[in-house]
């Protein structure tokens, strides 16, 4: 049969009867001695009847320009290879570290003739020291072999408690230390900073402002750290209001959280913080609105405390939050103000809220309720029955305690390390609760 136009175009015949192929895939019926130019591979191929196969009739030598990525110390991560000749398939990547008698194969297959990725394995990262060099090379399936390329092996930073997610760090301090970072670290990481919650007011006292709460998702993380983490304030005992505290600051990754207000007792007003503590249960012989009785808040850092009452049985005005005011002190039936609530913040890999505030106090023996604490952490404030105490704010890292209206009246504790406020004491020999302590999360991805 004649040969067509077209399988002359795609071939051409030699004197001694071989035949010359160009194309993308390996011609049929081929005879010993034919040559094809795999157009795939861009190499000149021919065929060895023996094997029965195209064999190549020149190889190539790779290079290898670039590594990029980081090769950490103890964690897995990947390698972005550069370079030429990688071929299609079976490249030997090589790691080499001689003091930590690393000496590793790992083969992938390439993403292009001049690319390819290819994941460290344990036997790398669990065995070499940071601040040695690896060398990487690649083999490909010529058998020929690239020159080398160096790369810095970098520690990772410690301290606190570490939990992961993915390849996510996350490091929680819940009392101070340091956050060792090791020489060549640096990455954009996130933070969660907060200080204590302050102490509740006492005898008809107000809700406590929760700590200041200061968050970043663009904090460069390339040294190492010193974190000091703010105590909740101490709740008063006395109907003067001389006892209690505010809370302590947090300071970590150069910010400081200034520690919550803390609630006015009796007649005191609340006292400014990160967010202000609420108001006692009135100031003076008037009745008070947030924006005379309630304590201050930072700025940036949380929220203002609510106003006391003494119109009928008086009450305390909550204490402020990050998300909201404390509210104010109801008249009439006297209900407390409920603590302002928190913030959600889901670094730790739960949608938290954060730095909730203590709730104000019930009317004097009424039947009113005291005020909740605020979600995240803020206290619940006690009553003097039949008043029913206030409940402790939840959906945090701890929630907040409850308040009690059996015979101390005591204000609920603020939610340990989430900075919420305590709650006010019920009228009488009600104690304010102790704020909750503070805490400095960071998280960054590998």
């Amino acid at each position: 049969m004649a040969e067509t136009s077209a399988s002359k175009l795609s071939k051409r015949i030699h004197t001694d009867g071989s035949t010359h192929y160009k194309s993308a895939t390996a011609p049929a019926n081929p005879q010993e001695g034919d040559l094809w130019y795999d157009t795939t591979e861009g190499v000149l191929k021919n065929y060895n009847a023996s094997a029965s196969a195209f064999v190549k009739v020149s190889v190539k030598t790779p290079t290898l320009s670039g590594v990029s990525g980081t090769l950490y110390v103890g964690a897995t991560q990947d390698l972005t290879l550069a370079g030429t000749n990688f071929l299609t398939a079976n490249l030997v990547v090589n790691f080499t570290q001689s003091s930590d008698s690393v000496d590793v194969d790992v083969t992938v297959t390439p993403t292009s003739q001049t690319a390819a990725t290819v994941t460290v394995p344990s036997s790398v990262f669990d065995n070499v020291t940071a601040g040695n060099v690896v060398a990487v090379k690649v083999t490909n399936s010529d058998n020929l072999s690239s020159g080398i390329q160096n790369v810095t092996a970098i520690g990772l930073p410690s301290g606190g408690t570490l939990t992961t997610s993915g390849s996510t760090r996350i490091h929680t301090f819940t009392s101070s230390g340091t956050l060792t970072v090791p020489s060549g670290f640096s990455t954009t990481s996130e933070y969660l900073v907060i200080a204590g919650g302050g102490g509740g007011g006492s005898h008809v006292g107000g809700g406590a402002g929760a700590g200041g709460m200061l968050e970043s998702t663009s904090y460069t993380l390339s040294s190492t750290q010193s974190i000091t983490i703010g105590g909740g304030g101490a709740g008063s005992t006395d109907t003067s209001g001389t006892g209690g505290a505010n809370g302590s600051n947090t300071t970590a990754f150069g910010v400081t959280s200034i520690g919550g207000g803390k609630g006015g007792s009796g007649y005191q007003a609340g006292f400014s913080g990160g967010s202000g503590g609420g108001c006692g249960h009135g100031t003076g012989t008037n009745n008070n609105t947030s924006a005379t009785g309630g304590g201050a808040a930072t700025s940036g850092q949380g929220n203002r405390g609510g106003g006391g009452n003494q119109t009928g049985q008086h009450a305390g005005g909550g204490g402020g939050g990050k998300g909201a005011v404390g509210a104010d002190g109801a008249a009439g039936g006297s209900p407390g103000g409920e603590g302002g609530v928190g913030k959600q913040n889901d670094i730790n890999g739960t949608n938290h809220y954060w730095a909730g505030g203590g709730g104000g106090t019930a009317g004097v023996g009424g039947s009113a309720n005291a005020g909740d604490g605020g979600l995240g952490g803020g206290g619940g404030a006690g009553a003097q029955s039949p008043s029913n105490p206030g409940s402790g704010g939840g959906s945090a890292l701890n929630s907040g305690g409850n308040g009690i209206s059996s015979s101390n009246r005591n204000g609920g504790n603020g939610g340990a390390n989430t900075g919420g406020g305590a709650g006010g004491g019920g009228h009488g020999d009600g104690d304010g609760g102790t704020g909750g302590t503070g805490v400095a999360i960071i998280a960054y991805t590998l």
